[in-house]
């Protein structure tokens, strides 16, 4: 598998497609936690990602369970990945949204700081560091009113948003620093979605959410939007340039995420798009811009 050490547009087409569709996500979730707990809400997209993936992987004929050398880092890959979803929702309790997506974004400062110290070539030069630190000051001028009022937070609730955040950069660094980075895409994607899958039923039951299998026709769609195209598809799509682009470049992408929620939030619950709103999205564009820049002569 060829690695290449810049993005190309179908790099960023799919994660501008991958970042939109998660901030849609957003908003899908909170209009059916009202139906749907949470947490059950999440192990009904985990579980249904994971029938589709492996349907998918019978279909294309790709072994999943293969002896390759890779189930230790495959079950710690898929044990942060089931942890950071935990502290979001569990998270989410104790403070607001805005202010915990703040918090959960951090994930590329991880990467961007741990990746390096095994992947020599990704290390990051001082523009490109100003061009990290210029999209998260973005993200938080958008997120600014998260802060302040009825919507402070505890400081529970801010340390399982920064753990989540952590614990989403230590995904990428497992990956990107084991042999998950040769395996498949799909192979990769099955550790993550199996072990969240058989871990989240539990973990709703543990909280007390109630399960109910009454669902209207909104939350069904919404479900299987989650399910297909989020959990599956996305995934499976972040997972496949994780082993084929830079992850310290691809993941600061993310950055747009939280303020496509917003954008998705105004046009669905009819909040006002600011013009703050506007700046911190052509900030966020020009950090990125600064981060995949082509050093001179390259």
């Amino acid at each position: 598998m060829t690695r290449k050490t810049h993005l190309d547009t179908l790099a960023m087409s799919l994660l501008l497609g991958c970042c939109l569709f998660w901030g849609l996500q957003q908003v899908l979730i909170k209009a059916t936690i009202s139906e749907i707990p949470p947490m059950f809400q999440a192990s009904l997209r985990l579980v249904g990602a994971t029938a589709l993936l492996w349907l998918w992987c019978l279909w294309r004929k790709i072994p999943l369970f293969n002896r390759d050398g890779s189930l230790k880092a495959g079950l710690l890959a898929g044990a942060l990945f089931g942890a950071e979803f935990a502290c979001i929702y569990v998270g989410l309790q104790y403070t607001s949204a805005s202010r915990l997506t703040v918090f959960l974004y951090t994930s590329p400062f991880w990467v961007a700081a741990l990746v390096p110290l095994w992947v020599k070539s990704e290390r990051l030069r001082g523009l490109q560091w100003l061009g990290l630190l210029c999209a998260f000051a973005a993200v938080v001028f958008a997120l600014r009113e998260g802060f302040t009022g009825d919507h402070a937070s505890t400081a529970r609730g801010d340390l399982l948003a920064l753990a989540a955040g952590m614990l989403w950069g230590l995904t990428t660094v497992v990956i990107r620093a084991t042999q998950l980075v040769k395996i498949s895409a799909e192979k990769l994607l099955f550790y993550q979605l199996a072990v969240s899958a058989a871990v989240f039923p539990l973990l709703s039951l543990y909280l007390g959410e109630q399960w109910s299998w009454q669902f209207s026709p909104f939350a069904i769609t919404s479900l299987l939007l989650q399910t297909v195209i989020g959990a599956f598809a996305s995934y499976l799509a972040w997972m496949w340039m994780l082993g084929r682009y830079p992850a310290t470049k691809i993941s600061v992408f993310v950055f747009f995420t939280p303020l496509f929620a917003l954008l998705f939030g105004a046009l669905w619950l009819k909040e006002s798009v600011t013009t703050g709103l506007l700046v911190a999205l052509a900030t966020v564009a020009a950090g990125i811009v600064l981060v995949n820049r082509k050093p001179a002569g390259a």
